[in-house]
């Protein structure tokens, strides 16, 4: 039974440079490679060394995991790392959001997310590792990022339950919280009605930090923030009341 990865958003930013540090890492047969721009699979595909089988899928549409789920039970291939990178935000209050945006937003990073690992988990044996790509977003309610910061606190409660309802079948569960990346999400999600609602990212890091530091974090961690700044978000939204929080968000959003 070939061993394989699959890792979601691989066309670009957090999602290919998963691709690349699980293609440094060896020990699979195979990397599945999912998102909707083929050719930019195709590129990254002749970048690595493990083989690849890309996977032009839109998970916005229904439907796009079943295929997925129909190819693993053709290949019945063991999946021993499942990255859920794909997911988009927008910038703009919920009166700015479109309800296609909103919708979007929702069925990538809500939907999707729980459909494929779904998918996924009964392919995973001991060992197995599911890292869902949530944010430092999650840790608390955002004003002018609403819908996506709510649609990551989702995630990151999902990761958490599950981590537990699989611990007996040896299955690692991490959320995955960074804050700012480098990467296209910016220009996504600033192409709104009102994408100046977030005008700055202070400290953002390397797609490629962000991927190895999840990689690397140990079986006892259930949550990794990947950066000095996430983590004191974290402890802030916990010590501190939320209408606080966004007092200081509304601040720092507008500098």
């Amino acid at each position: 039974m070939k061993r394989i990865a699959i890792v979601t958003g691989a066309s670009s930013g957090l999602g290919a440079a998963f691709a690349r540090a699980l293609d440094r890492q060896g020990g699979l047969d195979e990397l599945w490679l999912v998102a909707r721009r083929e050719e930019r699979l195709l590129r990254l595909s002749g970048e690595l060394e493990t083989k690849c089988l890309p996977l032009p899928l839109d998970l916005r549409e229904e439907g796009s995991v079943l295929r997925l789920r129909r190819r693993l039970e053709a290949e019945q291939a063991e999946v021993r790392v499942l990255v859920n990178a794909a997911g988009f935000g927008k910038f703009g209050t919920c009166a700015d959001m479109t309800l296609e945006e909103t919708r979007e937003m929702i069925d990538l990073n809500c939907r999707a997310a729980v459909e494929l690992t779904a998918a996924a988990l009964p392919y995973m044996t001991r060992g197995g590792r599911v890292l869902e790509i949530c944010s430092s977003a999650g840790f608390q309610p955002l004003p002018g990022f609403n819908v996506y910061a709510a649609s990551k606190a989702f995630l990151l409660r999902y990761s958490r339950a599950l981590r537990r309802e699989t611990a007996g079948r040896g299955i690692q569960v991490l959320a995955v919280c960074p804050g700012w990346i480098r990467t296209e999400f910016m220009q996504v999600a600033r192409d709104t009605k009102n994408g100046r609602t977030v005008r700055s990212f202070p400290f953002a890091q390397e797609a490629e930090t962000v991927a190895g530091r999840a990689l690397r974090a140990g079986p006892h961690r259930a949550v990794v923030t990947c950066g000095l700044p996430a983590t004191l978000l974290r402890l802030v939204s916990k010590l501190l009341p939320h209408g606080l929080v966004m007092a200081g968000w509304d601040v720092l959003r507008k500098l």
